[in-house]
């Protein structure tokens, strides 16, 4: 390699076809400077976007969950719209039903999701039906969604009252009683994500070499010890993947608790991401829903993180 000014060239490669090897070849600094300022101007309408959709919202949002503003004094750098928080029933409320939201709504998905999955992995007319059947709740909008489980569950004259009355059972509240307005939003949403899930654990199933499944059960293995002992860990990483975005929709998907009850009966469905809503758009206090959403993503991330990681310790890396 060149001495002097000539020892910043940087070194570059090119397959030589007379020898079938890599040779290195000396580029000019000029021609080095040039290569990187046309890739940053590639790169600089994708950036230019990211930063002012992405990187600048959160920013703001983190600014001005610290800028306390009482009323008839200036606003100032504060943990008080934190602190407001945790001594706020609404938002206890809210983080309350949001758990049990997702205790309700994830683990139930997810284990619908992969038995449909085992049941329907088989090539055929009638598998292709029946995954086709299962997938369709995907394709409805979620407000047309919570508009048509809005009619089934209409207290006496609903369709699920309609065919209850059939066995004797009287007209129920489903959404205006609130020890069951959250189960029944529940029921929607795993109606609604289960054949999406599906999808995930179909393409995970098309993965596993099917020569450990004809091997395990020539063993003697019964079909829960091959799910359990084979199936499971090669789907570590699909199971890994498919729990985050489930724990993702728990927070993001809001629009059918707002078209079924408001939040309401008595605050019995208020979910986090509605009470952001109101606290920004009907309380106008920006600053605590600003902290509420800074809350709920660092719970977001470290449930996704903690999630993964236990998940790694036994899954299987096929190579």
């Amino acid at each position: 390699m060149p001495a002097g000014p000539d020892a910043s060239y940087k070194p570059a490669v090119f397959d030589d076809p007379a020898f079938g090897r890599a040779a290195p070849v000396a580029m000019p600094p000029g021609r080095v400077r040039r290569t990187r300022a046309a890739g940053l101007l590639l790169l600089a309408p994708s950036l230019l976007l990211l930063g002012l959709f992405t990187y600048w919202p959160v920013l703001e949002v983190l600014g001005q969950s610290l800028i306390l503003r009482p009323f008839g004094q200036p606003p100032h750098l504060s943990l008080g719209n934190y602190r407001h928080l945790f001594t706020d029933a609404r938002f206890l409320n809210a983080v309350a039903n949001t758990a049990f939201y997702a205790l309700g709504t994830v683990p139930a998905s997810l284990a619908l999701a992969l038995l449909l999955a085992l049941a329907l992995r088989e090539q055929g007319w009638f598998t292709a039906l029946c995954r086709t059947l299962v997938v369709l709740p995907l394709l409805v909008p979620l407000v047309a969604a919570a508009a048509l489980f809005t009619f089934i569950f209409q207290p006496g004259e609903g369709l699920l009252d309609h065919y209850l009355a059939r066995l004797g059972i009287g007209a129920v509240n489903w959404l205006g009683d609130p020890a069951l307005a959250l189960p029944s939003i529940i029921l929607l949403t795993i109606w609604k994500n289960t054949g999406y899930y599906m999808l995930f654990f179909l393409a995970g199933l098309a993965a596993v070499p099917q020569e450990l499944i004809d091997t395990a059960r020539i063993e003697g293995a019964s079909a829960w010890q091959r799910l359990r002992y084979v199936l499971l860990p090669l789907l570590g990483p699909t199971l890994g993947f498919v729990g985050v975005i489930a724990a993702v929709n728990v927070l993001v998907q809001v629009d059918h608790v707002l078209v079924m009850t408001g939040g309401g009966p008595s605050g019995s469905t208020n979910l986090l991401l509605s009470y952001i809503y109101q606290e920004a758009q009907q309380n106008l206090d920006i600053g605590a829903a600003s902290a509420a959403t800074v809350i709920s993503v660092a719970a977001l991330f470290l449930l996704a993180a903690g999630s993964v990681r236990a998940l790694e310790r036994g899954i299987h890396y096929e190579s």
